[in-house]
């Protein structure tokens, strides 16, 4: 049957493209991580989450981190796809310049990250449940204090109402 969801014929009836642009008012920015620097300023990841979807799971999104932001090691529930656009990461001891093409496996951990001095802008994409776990507290704990950074609280984050926030059980509230 023409237009029926099977082996030979993928297509679902009413399914639609969506199309999104950075400055999309129904995409806000949300700060997902916060540090306090050295010198007493403070950095932040920012992200656009511009496609979330529950069936089947996955999430596209535009981050950016400003100068020196420090992200624990961590894996996802899923694999997951980084592009650095613009800037560059350390993830790990390895310099991820723009242009740099990061996959993770599910099951894989990576990082930690660093964003060099431009900052860093990335697009990131994780095929199936969003949500990570943390690895190697004592890695992200070494680079905070070699470069002076001081940890602040998880900003709140606008989940949708089908995924519960899980950073409780990595990170104290």
């Amino acid at each position: 049957m023409v237009g029926a969801s099977s082996p030979d014929d993928p297509r679902r009836p009413g399914a639609q493209v969506t199309i999104r642009h950075l400055d999309d008012p129904d995409v806000p920015w949300q700060v997902v991580k916060r540090q306090r620097n050295a010198d007493g300023s403070v950095a932040e990841v920012r992200e656009k989450w511009l496609a979330f979807s529950p069936d089947p799971q996955y999430l596209s999104l535009y981050a950016h981190y400003d100068p020196g932001m420090i992200v624990r090691r961590h894996g996802h529930f899923s694999p997951h796809v980084v592009f650095v656009i613009e800037g560059g990461v350390w993830c790990g001891d390895r310099w991820c310049p723009a242009g740099t093409h990061l996959e993770l496996p599910q099951g894989a951990a990576f990082g930690p990250f660093r964003a060099g001095d431009e900052g860093a802008v990335l697009f990131e994409v994780m095929m199936g449940d969003p949500r990570s776990w943390g690895d190697q507290p004592e890695t992200l704990d070494a680079l905070r204090a070699q470069h002076g950074v001081t940890a602040l609280p998880d900003p709140p984050l606008a989940y949708p109402p089908w995924l519960a926030d899980l950073r409780h059980h990595w990170a104290p509230e």
